[in-house]
């Protein structure tokens, strides 16, 4: 059903989504596909693609250095919109690889564009969550610049369980995670052996443990308070359209 899909839970965040905007929801769904983990969805420097709405699985965002190395920009989950850039801009300026088999909705430009034209609030959500994921991508630039690795791996975990939570995936007690110790050395800024180091840290002080999969929120409150971590940049509190 549309209104338990992931992306009606996210935009219900911002507008109070009515019958007719869930059914123009419901028709951006319709080309749903299949992808394998590892095989790039979209390529830097690829134009004329279609966007998708991710519906199940979780991808990476990420750009590649002249010397081969990668820093991942981001991580999708499922509710979120991959490849939107690439088709309001003609040209991605990242590329997407799925960290887990996916399956996703494939979004005509056309079919994007008419659904605005047709539902103006819906424009508006949508405008709301590409706002919150470059309000994201602000938090990254200062953790990367301004914190330290203990407290940047605390923020990263918690802003993570935010954006689950949001999406019924969840909680304050910790989420099932597919992430290596490799993505998260990529998005953060550090080596693996560096995360390994920090993940100890944090699991021997009592905070939080990441293993098999599973993060767990050992004691969330001074979690939050090692990362400074203030959820308001991720606008959650409920719908501003009624």
């Amino acid at each position: 059903m549309i209104k338990d899909s992931p992306l009606t839970r996210k935009l219900s965040a911002f507008v109070a989504l009515s019958e007719p905007e869930l059914a123009v929801l419901e028709r951006l769904h319709q080309r749903r596909r299949s992808f394998v983990a590892g095989r790039d969805l979209v390529h830097q420097g690829q134009s004329d693609q279609a966007a998708y709405i991710l519906s199940e699985g979780w991808v990476c965002s990420y750009k590649v250095q002249p010397d081969g190395s990668r820093q991942i920009v981001d991580f999708q989950i499922p509710g979120d919109f991959l490849g939107l850039r690439s088709v309001l801009l003609h040209t991605s300026d990242h590329s997407i690889e799925p960290i887990v088999d996916i399956q996703a909705a494939e979004v005509l430009a056309s079919d994007l564009l008419e659904a605005f034209a047709r539902t103006p609030r819906l424009a508006m959500a949508v405008l709301w969550a590409v706002s919150r994921d470059e309000a994201m991508v602000v938090e990254h630039l200062v953790c990367l610049g301004r914190r330290d690795a203990n407290a940047r791996m605390a923020h990263f975990l918690l802003e993570l369980g935010v954006r689950l939570a949001l999406v019924g995936m969840g909680s304050e007690a910790g989420y099932n995670c597919p992430l290596t110790q490799y993505h998260l050395a990529d998005a953060l800024g550090l080596s693996a052996v560096h995360v390994n180091r920090v993940l100890r840290q944090l699991r021997e002080g009592g905070l939080v443990t990441f293993r098999d999969g599973q993060v767990t929120f050992d004691d969330y409150e001074r979690l939050v308070e090692l990362a400074d971590f203030d959820p308001a940049y991720l606008d959650q509190t409920g719908p501003l359209l009624k």
